[in-house]
């Protein structure tokens, strides 16, 4: 177990500046949110944390490691090793302490206890080269009996919450319940990775073989620090998944700071059990990325036939900038709910491995999904599980979210 440091966490300039900024609690912060982690990892629970002795070689290879100031690790790497006072880290806590106004000694003991993780390493790789897209086989993980059971009981559970949710930021509460159970299954798979030791290894040794994202990680970090620091928790008694996302709407620390919401205000921000801060949460966050009152996430539609006007509609990707009457005059066939729409749209391919792909016409609200994970897939299969849960609820529980 690795001790917090005894002084306070907050140098005495920022507990004046917070004590102000944060009177109100459940107040967002003015951090950047950021996309969580795909589900795909969640479906089937995090892979297991490597912590085994290493052998005389990979020991050798640590001691170098130690020493190295390098930001980015060895692919082959395997071995699990505590940070301590690797030169990078000690300067990446000096500079978090100074920009955020936390106590250095308090960081740097945090960091220095922080452990890299092979495992995380390894599953933020992208998947492998060559295999191809199913979203019926994507959707089928999720959208299945056991998910839509628990998810209208949750439903039920906290429907007056996700009615009030309703009211102030407009998100249907179908739409929250599927996001939460696309996510976790409802708390099942909320992920078992210390998230200091998580967003560490993707801070100081992100991996080769994709695009560093390193910067963004060693913002979450930062993030992750001032979060802990204003709810009082020790950094290493923090779990979630792999990528470094918490609770029940698996948030990235900006997420935490930004969208966490005392929803049943009782005084703390509550994303752990489930509950109405977790209802309040994502409404919040669906609504800050632009959620539109009444908007629907999709048309039907028929895509055009002509290859080259296909191809046009489809270079936007999942961003709407077609207006309906200029996807008819490409060919593309909408109903007349469609017709009517006066916002933009774009058309979305799902493929279907060998069998022909899925095409919906995607509003705002569409996209406003994509924010949460940057997949037209995963929006699709949030968007059918929603639509599953609320044919499954009773009449009387759904009237008032029509």
């Amino acid at each position: 177990m690795i001790h917090r440091a005894r002084t306070s966490p907050w140098s005495l300039a920022a507990l004046l500046a917070f004590a102000c900024c944060f009177a109100a609690v459940g107040t967002p912060a003015h951090a950047t949110p950021a996309a969580v982690a795909s589900p795909a990892a969640s479906a089937g629970g995090d892979a297991p944390s490597a912590h085994a002795a290493a052998p005389a070689q990979k020991r050798k290879k640590r001691h170098h490691a130690r020493k190295a100031a390098a930001s980015v690790r060895d692919d082959d790497a395997q071995d699990s090793f505590v940070y301590g006072h690797r030169d990078d880290v000690s300067a990446f806590a000096a500079q978090v302490a100074a920009d955020r106004g936390l106590d250095r000694d308090w960081v740097a003991a945090q960091l220095a206890g922080a452990r890299y993780e092979p495992s995380v390493a390894r599953l933020i790789m992208p998947a492998r080269a060559g295999t191809a897209k199913n979203y019926a086989a994507y959707r089928a993980r999720f959208v299945e009996p056991r998910r839509i059971a628990e998810g209208v009981q949750w439903w039920q559970a906290h429907a007056r919450e996700l009615d009030a949710a309703q009211r102030q930021w407009g998100v249907p509460p179908e739409i929250v319940a599927a996001i939460v159970g696309v996510e976790t299954f409802y708390g099942r798979l909320v992920g078992h990775y210390r998230v200091l030791d998580a967003l560490s290894t993707l801070s100081f040794d992100f991996p080769h073989g994709r695009s560093d994202r390193s910067a963004f990680y060693r913002e979450q970090l930062g993030d992750f620090l001032v979060w802990c620091a204003l709810e009082n928790r020790a950094p290493d008694s923090v779990r979630g998944s792999f990528a470094g996302a918490i609770g029940w709407p698996q948030f990235m620390p900006s997420a935490l700071l930004r969208n966490a919401v005392d929803f049943d205000h009782d005084g703390h921000v509550d994303l752990a059990s489930g509950g109405a801060d977790v209802v309040g949460s994502v409404a919040s966050y669906l609504a800050d990325y632009g959620w539109q009152r009444g908007v629907p996430t999709t048309f039907a539609v028929q895509a055009p036939a002509d290859p080259r006007a296909r191809a046009q509609l489809l270079a936007s990707d999942i961003v709407p900038r077609f207006t309906a009457p200029q996807m008819l005059e490409l060919g593309a066939q909408l109903p007349q709910a469609a017709r009517e729409y006066t916002g933009p749209l774009a058309l979305v391919e799902l493929q279907n491995g060998d069998a022909p792909p899925s095409d919906v016409a995607g509003t705002a609200n569409f996209y406003v999904i994509t924010r949460y994970n940057w997949s037209s897939y995963y929006a699709m299969t949030v968007i059918d599980l929603a639509a599953a849960l609320k044919r499954e609820m009773p009449s009387e529980a759904t009237a008032s979210a029509r």
